[in-house]
């Protein structure tokens, strides 16, 4: 793939080493972060440049990305006072891998459209390993032509980068994805607590069933770790909170049942409420661990 001018809006402990990527690539990478001493860092890492503004970072670029926290922070970054979006030149693409509502993905469609640009949500899974080795799955929704032009980018960090749809797609499948994280967590920590207390050899089990049909992702990469009580890693509490809260408004509006989805939120919160907002969210089973 050919060199292109990038911009990355956003280096948290995902936009850091998805950026990082970009550059790897050969890519000519601008980048801008709200904490300018991150920015740097990066910078001295990777190359490239860094900007004082989304809008200064933005400008020159054929494809912007950004990875933020939410949908204010969405607002803002793309189109508050020195946003990207109104700096943009006409016919590029804002690519936006935030875990945010498909109605703010529906709005900055809107908004580009209306200003010559274009834009994709493009929520990814895979959390910080996947960010880091390049392995994250990528959810898009936008116009086929847009996606077509921009998913080789976007594979520079991917093992799959798949369209769901128009504009908005690409946050409700990544809203599936978290309810169903959610819900393999709960029964996980239910299976290992169920297994110490009975008094079997915890690893032991772990490794038998995850040959069969109890197998996931969460038990092959959390399941030692949560028999181990450790939580000081990977995809936070706090954030899944936001995730579910976004799932559970969405469900509101078109009338899914997520009678689970709800419960597993307020387990959540007692996490929260116990300090343990930036434990991994594996550590559902601390709350079983404790029960009397």
């Amino acid at each position: 793939m050919a060199a292109r001018k990038l911009a990355f809006l956003g280096l948290g402990v995902m936009g850091f080493p998805m950026a990082g990527h970009l550059a790897r690539a050969g890519h000519a990478v601008t980048v801008y972060n709200r904490t300018s001493a991150k920015a740097k860092q990066w910078v001295d890492k990777h190359g490239g440049r860094s900007a004082p503004t989304p809008a200064a970072a933005a400008a020159d670029a054929d494809v912007v990305l950004m990875c933020v926290g939410n949908d204010d922070d969405v607002r803002a970054v793309a189109l508050g006072a020195d946003g990207a979006l109104p700096a943009m030149k006409a016919g590029t693409t804002l690519v936006d891998h935030t875990s945010a509502s498909a109605s703010v993905a529906r709005e900055l469609y809107a908004a580009a459209k209306a200003r010559g640009t274009r834009f994709l949500d493009a929520p990814v899974s895979g959390g910080q390993a996947g960010a880091e080795n390049g392995k994250l799955t990528i959810m898009v929704g936008g116009d086929a032509d847009v996606f077509a032009d921009a998913q080789p980018v976007l594979a520079t960090y991917a093992r799959a980068v798949t369209l769901m749809g128009s504009a908005g797609a690409g946050q409700l499948t990544k809203m599936v994805n978290q309810i169903s994280v959610a819900s393999v967590i709960q029964g996980l920590s239910e299976g290992i607590n169920f297994a110490a207390r009975a008094g079997l050899d915890v690893e032991r089990v772990l490794d038998v069933i995850s040959k069969g049909a109890a197998q996931s992702w969460q038990m092959e990469n959390r399941g030692k770790t949560m028999a181990a009580d450790q939580f000081d890693f990977g995809f936070a509490v706090d954030w899944m909170r936001k995730d579910l809260a976004i799932c559970l408004a969405e469900a509101r509006r078109n009338g899914a049942a997520l009678p689970v989805t709800a419960v597993i939120d307020q387990f959540y919160s007692r996490i929260q409420a116990r300090g343990g907002g930036r434990w991994d969210t594996s550590s559902l089973i601390r709350l079983l661990r404790d029960a009397r």
